[in-house]
């Protein structure tokens, strides 16, 4: 998930390539030297930049949990006495669209290889994702009173699960465009918290 319009570095586009081809092929459907040639190197040449495949794989998925945590904290603190909970939880539903939409790899990467992590790595990517759960609970729960704290947990549990959909909804190219299919997952989203919001 990046924002970023300068040129991605050389470790970036590593980065990049490797979840691609991982999400495409699966983690052991893919050579070092293909990622490599991905992005014009030997495969040799990629352990200047990373030990293997593991690394690659551990700093995509740490990765990806702590931009989502880092990214929500910071529309947190930006909303910090000028917005209400109702646009905070607006902010946080879109910068999740932005990962849904533009990261769609990471999201099949995530689902299909998190166990083949080491155990630090994969505990470090599940407690970054329980930070980034329990700060949106807060909101919905001020958005939503009513809701208990386990209620609203499972219900952005739910909303993830919604959002993070998108790698299986049809080919990148079939979709209806980005700025559709981000307004209507949004709408989606914010239809599942109101219906969970009246219990």
């Amino acid at each position: 998930m990046t924002t970023r319009t300068d040129a991605p570095t050389r470790r970036e586009q590593i980065l990049k390539e490797a979840a691609r081809l991982f999400a495409e092929r699966g983690f052991h459907g893919v050579g070092v030297d293909e990622i490599g040639a991905a992005v014009g190197i030997s495969g040799p040449g990629l352990y200047r930049h990373f030990a293997g495949k593991d690394a690659m794989l551990a700093e995509l998925l740490v990765g990806i949990s702590g931009q989502l945590l880092t990214g929500a904290r910071r529309r947190l603190a930006e909303a910090d006495g000028v917005a209400g909970a109702e646009e905070v939880l607006d902010s946080l539903i879109e910068g999740h669209i932005d990962f849904a939409i533009d990261d769609r790899p990471l999201i099949t990467l995530h689902d299909r290889e998190l166990d083949r992590l080491r155990d630090s790595d994969r505990k470090l990517v599940r407690q970054l994702q329980r930070q980034y759960v329990e700060l949106w609970v807060s909101v919905v729960r001020e958005v939503y009173p009513a809701l208990t704290e386990p209620s609203a947990r499972s219900a952005v549990h739910s909303v993830f699960g919604l959002l993070n959909s998108t790698p299986h909804l049809s080919r990148t190219g079939t979709l209806p465009g980005r700025t559709a299919t981000a307004t209507q997952l949004h709408r989606m989203a914010r239809g599942a918290f109101a219906a969970a919001g009246t219990e």
